[in-house]
């Protein structure tokens, strides 16, 4: 059972040192690296029903990995984004500014469909098969139509600034030929640089609500 952020705190995070703070850090995002590893890799067991699920363990883990790092600097500590953490902070900072957003998923023989969703004053949204344009209707949870905050709200939800740049079964020991390839680019309306992730055969651990949000059937990965 997960405990709330302000028990965690008063747990494992009160009265520590600098030092063991960032001891903490350090082991909450190697957690948090785990379970996305976990849930990414096709040869790890998925049968077995573990509460609180994983998807919960890094959601949670993520809400204390913020306390602690707050704790840290009331401690006095200087925090230094990594690498990783700039990119993830550049995302975040422009998500607003996003204006169109292209996915692409399919292979060779099949094809590959793209969706297309703009976002200005409202959201318009639409698919390309080949050169065949269909309008989209993307539906929320309550089957009401996606307005673009709404919509925007749902992507700050999946943490995609956190995803690999580009996903591939080589870093589980495998090659797989063909199979399904995807790209996701983001485009921005103040000029910021595009963003693209990809994937050959490989996905992020919450890619099928990925897909949920673009109205597409989810895709068993056993």
């Amino acid at each position: 059972m997960m405990i709330s952020p302000e028990s965690y705190y008063e747990e494992h995070l009160k009265g520590k040192t600098k030092e063991e703070l960032m001891t903490t850090i350090r082991g909450l995002k190697q957690e948090i690296g785990r379970l996305k590893n976990s849930l990414e890799n096709p040869y790890a067991d998925k049968k077995t029903v573990i509460k609180p699920s994983k998807d919960n363990r890094i959601y949670w883990n993520r809400e204390y990995l913020d306390i602690a790092k707050q704790a840290y600097v009331e401690a006095g500590g200087i925090y230094n984004l990594s690498k990783a953490e700039k990119k993830i902070a550049d995302f975040d900072a422009n998500v607003n500014a996003i204006c169109k957003i292209t996915f692409n998923i399919g292979g060779y023989f099949g094809g590959y469909r793209t969706y297309i969703v703009l976002l200005s004053d409202e959201l318009k949204a639409y698919t390309k098969l080949w050169e065949v344009k269909e309008p989209l209707l993307l539906l929320d949870d309550n089957d009401e139509p996606y307005t673009k905050n709404i919509f925007v709200a749902a992507l700050k939800e999946l943490h995609i600034s956190e995803w690999r740049r580009h996903y591939t079964t080589g870093r589980f020991g495998y090659t797989v030929l063909d199979g399904t390839q995807w790209e996701l680019e983001f485009k921005y309306s103040d000029g910021h640089k595009a963003v693209v992730f990809e994937g050959d055969n490989s996905y992020p651990y919450n890619f099928n609500t990925l897909l949920r949000l673009f109205g597409i059937d989810v895709i068993e990965r056993d």
